[in-house]
C-alpha cells in the first residue's frame, strides 16, 4: 500500500470512529498516525509539496498545543 492510500484508509477509520462516537483518546492516536502517514507521503512525493508541508506543520502544532490526557 503505498503512501496516499495509508492516508486515504486512515481517513476513512477516523470518520467511522467519529460515526461511533470513539472515545476521544482513541481518535487523537488515529490523528497522530494521520499525521505521520502524511509527512510519509510528502516525503515519497516528487514535486511541489509546500502547501502539503504546511499543513502538516499546523497539525503537529495543534496536536502538540493540545496533548494534554483528554478528560473523559
Amino acid at each position: 500500500m503505498d503512501e496516499a492510500e495509508k492516508v486515504v484508509a486512515r481517513l476513512k477509520r477516523i470518520d467511522a470512529l467519529e460515526r461511533e462516537r470513539a472515545h476521544p483518546a482513541l481518535l487523537l492516536t488515529e490523528l497522530r498516525e494521520l499525521v505521520r502517514e502524511a509527512e510519509a507521503w510528502t516525503r515519497a512525493e516528487a514535486g511541489e509539496t509546500d502547501r502539503a508541508e504546511a499543513a502538516l506543520e499546523r497539525c503537529r502544532e495543534a496536536l502538540d498545543r493540545d496533548h494534554a490526557p483528554v478528560q473523559v
